[in-house]
């Protein structure tokens, strides 16, 4: 813990003690938005391989794979990354191949991430693997595992997967007991490892950054460059304030965000945000997000159940709206909804799509312009669209969901400048030059702040902006020439 502070002080950072939350990450000095609070590479990590698609076990990247000739488990794109994996790899390659090769092929993430674990304790033990302040199993150790809050359900979950690791291993004396800890430790501390669209690759183990603890209203974001974490400041951070992620979707009311946290991490939330539960922002905040819309379409409003339980009442124009309207709204969504759901597996893309634009349809009549659901649903109407390459419908889309996310999320959350790249590309494609360079600086003034300014990435954002600015400076020249 002495090496542990000392690292943290170089940083400005500090551990802290407190007494509902335990471990958190406190500042020593002002942080300004994008600046680097922590960086720390996995402990351990894997990717999330599957049957139609394979990453890298060095940088989870998918081109140029090979597979290993020992356990035909796991894949690397070249030389280095196998060779930087092998100290590791090689072992767990001879404990894959006790395997039978049909059963190798069922390992899940996690398994393969609790006997990497294993393994890389016992190669820091014998000093194969070096051990560092931010690179050890004594940061494992101190994490939280809530095994004593767990029903019996779960801890009989945690025992078998500890025996299978025990199948996969075989250590003489293993410890069953620890490695089912180790299992809930992973459930409440384990971060899904994104690329730069916050799209998932894989899992890690981050030990240092899982002392940060959650907030509702973070300041700071999670972010990985590669396998890397970084967190870097969303706010001005003053000294001496802690340091806050989210651990879940935070678009959502505050009974739905509890609920999720206390489903996955066991613990209460108590933060700024959720110290608002039944004050009348919140509740009018909950009814917008998962509730009602206002029976009038030329009303925005949103809607509270009827004191006297006759249905929903617009808290804007006061119109009612019957409880048997609702009802029968929600049980056509209802109908519709799981042969939509299902539908992105068809053959025919455009069904599917005329599918979605159904249950778009009915969903439209029974929720708020801002509900959750809706979102959801528009948001996957944009992916499938951009797929069949209906660009200007894509657009559309990517309009109507824009205004959602920059009122659930916070100003600078990289969702919603990942929503104004799309469309900015999309308008470009589309001829919109103007449009584009519009969309392009804002996801560039939010992103900057959730991923930096060297990355690929935003590298490869910075030139998409340039060559528009270009050529819409052409297009304004082309323009002056001709009149």
């Amino acid at each position: 813990m002495a090496n542990l502070q000392s690292f943290l002080r170089d940083r400005c950072l500090t551990v802290l003690n407190l007494p509902d939350k335990g471990r958190s990450l406190f500042t020593s000095r002002d942080f300004r938005p994008g600046e680097v609070i922590l960086r720390q590479e996995p402990y351990v990590s894997v990717p999330n391989n599957n049957s139609s698609e394979s990453r890298c076990d060095g940088c989870f990247k998918t081109d140029g794979l090979k597979k290993c000739s020992g356990c035909q488990v796991v894949w690397y794109c070249g030389s280095s990354c196998q060779k930087s994996e092998w100290k590791l790899h090689r072992h767990e390659c001879k404990a894959l191949c006790r395997l039978e090769k049909e059963k190798r092929m069922l390992v899940t993430p996690t398994i393969r991430l609790m006997v990497k674990l294993c393994l890389k304790r016992n190669l820091q033990n014998e000093k194969v693997i070096p051990i560092t302040t931010t690179d050890n199993y004594n940061l494992v150790e101190a994490l939280v595992s809530h095994m004593s809050e767990l029903d019996e359900k779960q801890l009989m979950l945690y025992a078998q997967m500890a025996n299978l690791v025990n199948l996969i291993l075989q250590f003489p004396g293993i410890d069953l007991k620890e490695i089912a800890e180790n299992f809930s430790k992973f459930s409440c501390n384990a971060h899904s490892i994104c690329d730069s669209e916050l799209r998932p690759e894989g899992i890690g183990l981050f030990p240092l950054v899982s002392i940060i603890n959650h907030s509702c209203s973070p300041n700071a974001v999670l972010v990985f460059e590669e396998k890397m974490a970084v967190v870097r400041a969303m706010d001005n951070i003053s000294e001496d304030s802690e340091v806050t992620i989210s651990y879940i979707e935070t678009a959502g009311s505050t009974l739905t965000r509890q609920k999720s946290l206390k489903e996955q991490y066991l613990f209460h939330c108590q933060c700024a945000r959720c110290s608002n539960i039944g004050k009348p922002h919140d509740i009018e905040e909950s009814a917008i997000l998962e509730g009602y819309r206002c029976a009038s379409e030329k009303c925005n409003g949103f809607l509270l159940r009827d004191p006297d339980d006759k249905g929903f009442v617009c808290q804007n124009c006061m119109l009612l709206r019957s409880k048997e309207e609702v009802k029968k709204l929600a049980g056509d969504v209802k109908t519709v909804s799981p042969k939509a759901l299902a539908s992105p597996s068809a053959e025919n893309k455009q069904d599917a799509i005329a599918l979605y634009k159904t249950f778009e349809k009915l969903q439209e009549k029974l929720y708020h312009s801002f509900s959750i659901t809706l979102m959801r649903t528009r948001e996957k109407l944009l992916k499938m669209l951009m797929e069949v390459e209906s660009w200007r419908e894509a657009l559309d889309y990517c309009k109507l969901i824009v205004p959602v996310y920059q009122r659930v999320y916070p100003a600078t959350h990289p969702l919603i400048g990942l929503q104004f790249y799309t469309q900015g590309k999309l308008e470009w494609l589309l001829g919109q030059t103007e449009e584009a360079v519009s969309s392009l600086i804002k996801a560039y003034d939010i992103l900057r702040i959730s991923h930096g300014t060297s990355t690929p990435f935003m590298k490869e954002l910075s030139a998409k902006l340039d060559e528009a600015r270009a050529e819409a400076s052409y297009k304004l020249l082309a323009l002056k020439d001709g009149n």
